[in-house]
C-alpha cells in the first residue's frame, strides 16, 4: 500500500507534476530543471526526492551532474493520467512553456555546463 501512497504524493503537487512532464521523454540534469522551472536548487532537490521516493525516476550520474528521466514502466500509467486530466503540453500553457524552455536549454547544454546523459539518452 505504501507504494501507491508515495506515487500519489509524488503527483499531488504542481511543481512535481511539471517536473514529471519535463523528464517524461527526455533526460534533464538538475541545473537544466532549475533554469527551466526558475526554482532554487534546494527546492528542486526536495521535489525530486519526493518523486524519487515513489520510484518513478531513473537517475544517471555523469561526473558532478545528475540526470533524471521517468522510468519506462511508469510511462503508460502517466500517459493515461495526462490524457485523462487533459494535462498535456498542448492543452496546458504552463507545461507548453516549460517544454519550450527545456528544449532551448538542452540546445545550449554542453556550452553552458553539463555533458549530457549517457545511458538515459537512448531510452524512449
Amino acid at each position: 500500500m505504501q507504494d501507491v501512497i508515495h506515487f500519489a504524493r509524488a503527483l499531488a503537487d504542481a511543481t512535481r507534476w511539471r517536473i514529471i512532464h519535463l523528464v517524461f521523454d527526455q533526460s534533464l540534469c538538475v541545473c537544466e530543471l532549475v533554469e527551466t522551472l526558475k526554482l532554487p536548487q534546494s527546492t528542486l532537490s526536495s521535489q525530486l526526492r519526493v518523486i524519487d521516493k515513489a520510484g518513478i525516476l531513473d537517475c544517471e550520474r555523469r561526473g558532478k551532474w545528475l540526470f533524471y528521466r521517468v522510468k519506462p514502466e511508469f510511462r503508460a500509467v502517466l500517459t493515461a493520467l495526462f490524457e485523462h486530466f487533459d494535462s498535456t503540453r498542448s492543452s496546458d500553457p504552463q507545461l507548453g512553456k516549460d517544454a519550450m524552455k527545456a528544449l532551448q536549454r538542452i540546445q545550449r547544454r554542453e556550452k553552458i555546463c553539463c555533458p549530457g546523459p549517457d545511458k538515459l539518452a537512448c531510452q524512449s
